[in-house]
């Protein structure tokens, strides 16, 4: 049971090359504006019909390039969330969910009747989508997709057309909404916080092929590779040089520290994680690894303060940056000697 796609597409310069399966889970396709991401949704629902492979949905062949099966977006029993929400402008909010169902009359007004207060949209039958706002569309559009009891829910960048303000409102309503939906979900977004907070399990895709997939938390805390540590916004990283005595340098900050254990020379590049590092008056190491360091710049933030700061032993070297919060920030003399501590929690070895 669940979602397995092995599939092919050439695009106008562009390969798509993407082999992923789900089980059940909230799961987020995640990668960059032009990576392939909707390109795979699109297939997934039958949208666009990929060049060659496979894609199977609870047992069921929805396309098979071999055996030449190419089921019908209609007929693959898929929700789908378009980015736009796609609303007809000409039918209300009670016919353009309604459109969605193939019932007998009485049996279509049970279900719209108890969809309409699912998603709390009395009142709001006989508007037209211009009289609605985003989260009200919104609504309309995900009472349409999931009317109809669907294998599976796909949200297209549900956000991204979004203001800040009604962007976070609309995803608590959507987190509530999607609780009363026990089925898989496909969240595709270049935004990593929503990947975060909506997805127990995320496939990276990075310039047509999936690079990285797995357990969501696992992912942001050890993304493995270069390419996917900058998608996922790691700031800090440099190359790695092995030196003599299980020593490492990262090259970037002049920094240099003797390990525990031999270090595999599969590693390229080393990351640190901003907001696992500490600043303190204290040069003293506890096992970390402790620079002397002067602040280059100070950024302010509502709940914390950014911080770029530099190794006062390498002069040439690059800033990090590192997040603090604004108690801690508050106990650290500006006019003394500072110190960057960077535990073992705070690194990252790159492939």
């Amino acid at each position: 049971m669940g979602l397995e796609v092995d599939i092919r597409k050439k695009v106008k310069g562009f390969t798509l090359d993407v082999n992923f399966k789900n089980e059940g889970l909230h799961l987020g396709i995640f990668g960059a504006s032009g990576s392939g991401k909707s390109m795979t949704l699109k297939c997934i629902a039958g949208i666009i019909e990929p060049d060659e492979g496979r894609i199977l949905l609870n047992d069921k062949v929805l396309f098979d390039s071999e055996m030449k099966i190419n089921i019908k977006p209609q007929k693959r029993n898929i929700g789908y969330l378009f980015q736009n929400y796609a609303l007809f402008p000409h039918l209300n909010v009670e016919e353009n969910i309604e459109i969605s169902l193939n019932r007998k009359k009485e049996d279509m007004k049970l279900k719209l009747d108890e969809i309409i207060e699912l998603f709390k949209l009395e009142g709001l039958e006989k508007k037209y989508p211009r009289q609605l706002s985003g989260g009200q569309q919104q609504r309309v559009a995900l009472a349409r997709a999931i009317i109809k009891n669907p294998d599976i829910l796909i949200l297209d960048e549900p956000f991204s057309a979004l203001d800040f303000h009604l962007k976070e409102k609309l995803e608590v309503e959507l987190f509530e909404l999607l609780k009363t939906y026990n089925k898989e979900v496909i969240l595709v977004t270049h935004n990593r916080e929503e990947v975060y907070k909506f997805c127990d399990y995320m496939t990276v895709i990075d310039e047509g092929k999936v690079v990285l997939e797995g357990n969501t938390k696992e992912v942001f805390n050890n993304p493995k590779y270069y390419n996917v540590s900058k998608l996922l916004g790691y700031d800090n990283i440099s190359e790695l040089q092995y030196l003599a005595n299980d020593t490492i340098k990262a090259a970037k900050w002049g920094i240099s520290a003797k390990m525990g254990a031999k270090l595999e020379n599969e590693f390229s590049f080393i990351a640190l994680k901003d907001n696992a590092m500490v600043i303190n008056n204290s040069p003293l190491s506890n096992g970390d690894i402790v620079v002397e360091i002067i602040i280059a710049d100070i950024i302010e933030s509502i709940n914390h303060f950014d911080l770029l700061v530099k190794n006062v032993s390498y002069s040439q070297g690059e800033v990090i940056s590192l997040k603090v919060d604004k108690k801690s920030f508050e106990k650290i003399n500006l006019k003394e000697n500072l110190f960057l501590h960077i535990g073992n929690e705070a690194l990252i070895y790159l492939k």
